[in-house]
């Protein structure tokens, strides 16, 4: 299994403009390199969310994929903040926040993203320093 397939992947809206912010914001945070990244758009993305059963059309949350599972929404983000370590692994403290509560928020952030944030005709490209923790 190549080091990519090990590390976590997080599927984002590619198209997203607080998404691709949120992706450069970990690659910042995440010198090492834990986590690999996809478009919820790219065949990779599109073949990872049919491996987990999830819809493929109009999905509107990134995906974390760790350890063989699929995480959304509040879980896929905090669960990225704790492995990012440091100050921001104490957000996953929220998880103690039901589930229906935390997804509501995300849920109101997610539906109006565009709005609020923009979006791109296209997906994100990588720099050739970033290149190899896109999957796509």
């Amino acid at each position: 299994m190549s080091k990519s397939q090990e590390r976590p992947i997080l599927l984002f809206d590619g198209v997203c403009n607080l998404c691709n912010g949120a992706v450069k914001f970990i690659i910042a945070q995440d010198p090492k390199g834990k986590y690999a990244f996809a478009s919820l758009q790219s065949t990779v993305g599109e073949a990872l969310l049919r491996r987990h059963n999830l819809p493929t059309q109009h999905i509107d949350t990134v995906v974390l994929v760790e350890d063989g599972k699929a995480y959304t929404r509040s879980s896929a983000g905090l669960r990225v903040a704790r492995g990012l370590g440091g100050l921001w692994a104490l957000l996953y403290v929220f998880m103690v926040v039901p589930r229906p509560i935390r997804d509501a928020v995300y849920d109101f952030i997610a539906r109006n993203r565009y709005r609020w944030f923009g979006r791109q005709e296209s997906c994100m490209l990588p720099s050739k320093e970033i290149a190899d923790r896109f999957l796509d």
